[in-house]
């Protein structure tokens, strides 16, 4: 499936058909990442969408955007406490999972991350803090699980592998591994950003440094998300996602200037990008 055949929408059809996207993070101080996501799966077609939040920052979440629905869940100390017997039930109903704009690090937030590894029943985005809260163990463990997606940048990365290496090529062959081995999807952010299923690899061309800017990632977690609950395989999504976004970028640069572009204008010319990169 192809970008142009997300656009092509039968007359009979309704919200649910376009994919449930389950969004989990936010923190307090960290509200608009996961804002961003959600207005992200949004613009990109996802029929409805839940922004999974501690229930401290709910009326700054859902006064963002009164298109996505919130679901409040219980906190510690501005963080989600740990999974509960709601998010389980959104998790059950979801298309697609993603996991981390704004989430944090702590006790709760580690708990949810490895319960998502443990019993996700769709393909789940590890992004942000929660790819810090990745355990190997618990990886190698769900190997059989649906795919796991994950959108580390060079630091990111180096964490979730435990290794110092700093070469731009060899990065790119331990993601590669790394993907092979969790049977995963992984996208290498940076310039032309790497993504890899383990067997299958390309460079993206589109993009540029005005979006090295807060909240761009989370941008893509939310668009990612939404391409995977309308029926794209992961690592076809994962691709468009990512060219996409970069499109994207573009135009708010060439309009806005590059200094001047940030995480909202990407959602602003998303409509834009969809339209032009058929």
């Amino acid at each position: 499936m192809k970008i142009n055949q997300l656009q092509q929408r039968d007359a009979e059809t309704h919200k649910g058909d376009y994919g449930r996207a389950l969004l989990i993070g936010g923190s307090e101080g960290m509200s608009g990442a996961i804002s961003l996501a959600g207005m992200a799966a949004l613009r990109s077609g996802a029929g409805l969408v839940t922004l999974a939040i501690p229930s401290d920052i709910l009326p700054i979440v859902a006064g963002h955007e009164p298109s996505y629905m919130t679901l409040p869940l219980p906190a510690r100390k501005g963080h989600l406490a740990g999974p509960c017997n709601s998010l389980e039930s959104a998790a059950q109903a979801a298309s697609c999972i993603g996991c981390g704009p704004g989430l944090g690090r702590t006790e709760g937030t580690e708990e949810v991350v490895r319960w998502l590894i443990r019993e996700r029943s769709c393909p789940i985005l590890i992004d942000a803090d929660a790819l810090r809260l990745l355990d190997q163990g618990e990886l190698e463990q769900a190997k059989g699980k649906p795919t796991l997606l994950a959108t580390p940048h060079p630091g990111e990365f180096r964490a979730m592998i435990g290794c110092t290496e700093t070469n731009r090529q060899k990065l790119e062959s331990l993601a590669q591994q790394w993907a092979a081995n969790y049977r995963a999807v992984i996208v290498l952010k940076g310039h032309r950003s790497f993504i890899s299923d383990g067997q299958q690899s390309v460079h993206n061309n589109t993009g540029n440094p005005g979006m090295a800017s807060g909240g761009s990632g989370d941008v893509l977690s939310g668009i990612l998300v939404a391409f995977i609950g309308q029926g794209m395989s992961p690592y076809e999504a994962t691709v468009e996602a990512v060219r996409i976004h970069g499109m994207a970028g573009d135009l708010a640069a060439a309009e806005l200037g590059q200094m001047s572009t940030i995480a909202s204008d990407l959602i602003r010319y998303l409509p834009k990008a969809l339209q032009q990169g058929l």
